[in-house]
């Protein structure tokens, strides 16, 4: 990162910014492009988990072809905005950005432990019960962490 300031190094903060996210980012490659999607997800230690509910998609065969992802999550502040547009205007945000492997899950306790992570995040419950049926024919998504950075502007002095 080239403004060391705005760094955030702290591994608790970055994981913070990350689950208070409501929405993750996911970067894949698709072919020789990038593809990149908004999700809802749950973390679980270094884990990342994605409900992409259909068993195929675009996002699957990206994954299938290529496994590896970066993430990104960030919060908005608030805008400062003053007299002219250039050096005046800025925005207070936090970000983290991430990258790792992605698998999609078969195991059927696998998926339940990501489906979990994921329910837990959005209603602070973790009491889910899941029909094997269903849980069968969901798609999720597990991306293994494998870095994380974070990022605060303005700069804390």
């Amino acid at each position: 990162m080239r403004r060391q300031d705005k760094l955030i190094t702290d591994r608790a903060e970055q994981l913070r910014i990350l689950d208070d996210a409501k929405v993750l980012r996911v970067g894949l490659i698709d072919g020789d492009r990038p593809y990149v999607v908004p999700m809802n997800f749950g973390r679980d230690g270094d884990d990342v988990w994605l409900h992409a509910t259909a068993a195929s998609g675009l996002k699957l065969e990206c994954i299938r072809s290529n496994p590896n992802v970066c993430v990104e999550a960030d919060h908005f502040v608030r805008l400062v905005v003053g007299p002219s547009a250039c050096g005046h205007w800025t925005s207070h945000y936090l970000s983290v950005i991430g990258f790792g492997t992605a698998e999609i899950v078969e195991d059927l306790a696998l998926k339940i432990r990501g489906l979990t992570a994921v329910m837990r995040k959005y209603s602070g419950r973790d009491d889910w019960e899941f029909e094997a049926a269903q849980v069968a024919k969901t798609a999720v998504i597990r991306i293994r962490l494998e870095s994380l950075t974070g990022k605060r502007s303005p700069a804390q002095g």
